[in-house]
């Protein structure tokens, strides 16, 4: 505008008193004044600046520009030629300011962008008084600028996976910075978000393996579950009623949904929070034991841990010395699907309430309906388990010291609720065999299930991690297949080797290897103790020799600290056919020649890659020895050696 209208008035001193601040003004104050609807619908650049120009036009015209910022300022005085500019400015039309643009901008732009030869001709060739033409060049270069964009985005992917995942190894993660890493991700972007969630998973894991399952990973893993959304949140969670409240509210989001990979892992964090609600030595500790107990009870029973569930059951009726435990109440909405009677008895109870409610004119109290008193609740849990566990064993119970235990704790109860009443009828109803005690090795039950926790919940976050890395390659190949190809299942595969599927490996490398030989850009699988434990231990013991060897390639190098998808696939492929004695010529023959492929296409600089394909080479050559398959192999074989040897 400065350049091409204001300068050719017939008093060039006098135009050029408008300057760039006249500019910011207008898009200050047009910003403020104007919908969102007048920027975002029906967007044409060449539109909303030609009505701009005209309001500064007016401005002009009536002499008055008001400062943003300053009030009863007059950014327009009268040494402005108002009347020669404002006419300027007024009779700009979209179909001088589109060829200005063209002309001035884009053929500019090309010249320094590196466009192709063919869309730099289209505008050599465009007639402007031709709409189709200047638009069929537009959209061209358009098209052109969006792939560009797209590979430079691409890339930033790459490079941002590469920076979380050695961000997390030099600095470990703790509980508030999980924070800000979830804080700051969520605002930058959802997919990095998924691709952070991984790798904090892998990396609660590894510590875990090393550390064992610590109250500061359970910290840090909560944090991931968003239990916690602030630092300040931290400082006062390790009370026994905090850790306590904390395993309700997971419970709380497991319950009534389907049992997911991330559901189990949210079980296994409530478990690990309610042992340490009874690890906690305070104030509150004795009030909490019973019902911290009746919530590891139900969670065993949902995993499928029976007597562990017995055991703790067993902790509440027969515990002493535990008198404030009636300060709590089992929480009935927030029990995952553990039994249909207790579903039951809480609908029945919430129509009773609602009924009572209409009938005598109360205000409802929600608060007393799904709940059950928490030593009435172990005694039904206790019954109930060991009528799944012992069936065969059971006779008439109601004479038994379990169910007299159990009335005598009815009747001296001073509170009851209803809920506690309907599932002590249930049980009396129900059971109507004859139950022979069975003794309990309580301890040792209790011993077993705390040790199998850390490795369950490794296993656990382990392929969580690789749903999560699988759900983000997903993302990125929706946005990004056009300019790079993404196959979404190398982390699944690599999951499937390390479980020992390794015909579903073998499927999915296969295809993997195949979609990725005549790629160009493809993703990196980053290499850190985080991802090392998904990997086998060949790859780990020449990812050390690599290190140990140049410890700085692991900082200062991206690409020699990371390992292709075209390195990964082709080496769980034969792996998996060695392992699985695959012995067709054909297939043998394909194998060799994706390694080869692979070893092309490898870069100089990818000493991870080379080292790992050649180690592929190695093992292929000499299971062809082994197998007495070197007949058709035999030149590439006698060569091989003859190469290694030297």
């Amino acid at each position: 505008m400065k350049t091409e209208r204001l300068t050719d008035c017939a008093d060039n001193s006098e135009a050029g008193t408008l300057s760039n601040y006249h500019m910011k003004t207008l898009m200050l104050w047009t910003c403020e004044l104007k919908p969102k609807s007048w920027w975002t619908d029906d967007v044409n650049l060449v539109t909303i600046c030609v009505q701009l120009l005209h309001i500064l036009a007016d401005c002009l015209t009536d002499a008055c520009c008001q400062h943003y910022f300053i009030s009863n300022c007059n950014l327009i005085n009268n040494s402005f030629n108002m009347t020669n500019i404002g006419e300027q400015l007024m009779s700009i039309a979209e179909m001088w300011l589109s060829t200005w643009f063209v002309d001035n901008y884009i053929r500019k732009c090309l010249q320094l962008s590196g466009c192709s030869q063919n869309i730099s001709q289209l505008f050599a060739d465009v007639r402007l008084s031709t709409r189709i033409e200047l638009q069929d060049a537009v959209s061209a270069l358009v098209a052109w600028q969006q792939n560009k964009s797209l590979t430079v985005l691409c890339r930033t992917f790459v490079n941002a996976e590469f920076a979380i995942a050695s961000r997390v190894y030099i600095r470990p993660l703790t509980a508030i910075s999980c924070v800000s890493w979830m804080t700051q991700l969520s605002n930058i972007d959802s997919y990095l978000f998924v691709y952070y969630t991984a790798v904090a998973f892998l990396h609660v894991g590894y510590r875990s393996i090393r550390h064992g399952f610590n109250n500061e990973l359970m910290d840090i893993l909560a944090t991931l579950r968003g239990q916690f959304t602030h630092v300040r949140l931290y400082r006062y969670n390790s009370t026994s009623v905090t850790s306590l409240n904390i395993a309700a509210k997971l419970m709380k989001v497991v319950a009534n949904k389907p049992l997911s990979t991330v559901s189990l892992i949210e079980i296994e964090l409530s478990k690990a929070y309610l042992y340490r609600a009874l690890r906690c030595k305070d104030s509150d500790s004795d009030s909490i034991y019973c019902l911290a107990n009746v919530y590891l009870a139900v969670l065993y029973y949902t995993a499928g841990h029976y007597q562990t569930a017995i055991d703790h059951c067993t902790l509440v009726t027969r515990s002493q010395g535990h008198s404030q435990c009636s300060s709590h109440v089992v929480q009935g909405e927030i029990l995952p699907k553990i039994d249909d009677e207790v579903d039951i008895m809480l609908g029945l109870a919430e129509l009773y309430q609602s009924v009572r409610t209409d009938a005598l004119k109360q205000k409802p109290r929600a608060q007393l309906v799904s709940v059950f008193t928490t030593e009435l609740f172990a005694y039904y849990l206790h019954i109930k388990y060991l009528s799944v566990t012992k069936c065969h064993r059971f006779m008439q119970i109601s004479s038994t010291d379990e169910f007299k235990r159990y009335a005598v704790c009815i009747s001296d109860s001073q509170q009851l609720f209803i809920s506690d009443v309907l599932l002590f009828l249930s049980v009396s109803r129900l059971l109507k065999c004859h139950y022979k005690p069975v003794r309990l090795n309580l301890e040792h039950s209790l011993i077993e299930a705390n040790r199998h926790t850390t490795s369950d919940l490794v296993e656990l976050l382990q392929k969580s991690a690789v749903e999560h890395m699988t759900a983000y390659r997903e993302l990125l190949a929706q946005d990004f297949s056009s300019v790079a190809t993404i196959v979404t299942t190398d982390f699944e595969a690599l999951y499937a080797y390390k479980r020992g599927d390794y015909q579903r490996c073998l499927q999915l490398s296969t295809q993997n290897v195949h979609t990725l030989l005549d790629t160009v850009h493809m993703p990196d699988v980053p290499i850190f103790p985080e991802t090392l434990q998904m990997l086998d231990d060949d790859i780990v013991s020449l990812t050390a020799l690599m290190f140990i060897i140049n410890p700085k390639r692991r900082a200062d190098n991206t690409r020699s600290a990371c390992i292709s998808q075209l390195t990964l696939s082709p080496y769980l492929m034969t792996q998996c056919r060695l392992t699985l004695l695959c012995p067709a010529m054909k297939s043998l023959a394909q194998t060799l020649d994706c390694i080869k492929v692979a070893q092309r296409r490898c870069p100089g600089l990818a000493t991870l890659d080379q080292i790992t394909l050649n180690l592929t080479e190695r093992k292929f050559l000499m299971f062809l020895l082994a197998r007495n398959y070197t007949v058709n192999y035999w030149p590439m074989v006698s060569q091989w050696f003859a190469v290694n040897i030297q």
